[in-house]
């Protein structure tokens, strides 16, 4: 198993992957405030994440859903407020990922250096 597959390595990039997919849904969500009948789309992968570490692979994928929360009279149930926080903190989390795969790097890039 190389550097690139171990189980830290490969759950960061399910996670970024996971959460690049719920950034999509949300501006989906948010382009689709309006539209009658349309329905938000939740991306989770959290839970099949944190079972692919506990199983050592550190893979996963994420589902997308509708959302089963209430609507307005116009059938849509996009709410702005809850998209708005909803991509707050997929942000963060994004930029957690990114850092922790960044300093993951700087250490190969050391060790690489002092070899």
């Amino acid at each position: 198993m190389g550097v690139f597959d171990s189980v830290s390595s490969v759950a960061l990039r399910s996670a970024l992957d996971g959460l690049a997919e719920r950034q999509r849904a949300i501006a989906d969500n948010v382009a689709n405030l309006q539209t009658p009948g349309y329905h938000a789309q939740r991306v989770q992968f959290e839970d099949a994440l944190t079972q692919a570490v506990a199983n050592g692979s550190g893979a996963a994928t994420a589902t997308v859903s509708r959302s089963l929360e209430p609507t307005r009279t116009d059938g849509n149930n996009v709410n702005l407020d809850t998209e708005t926080l909803s991509n707050i903190d997929t942000n963060l989390r994004y930029e957690l990922a990114t850092q922790a795969v960044s300093a993951g790097f700087s250490q190969i890039r050391a060790a690489m250096r002092t070899a």
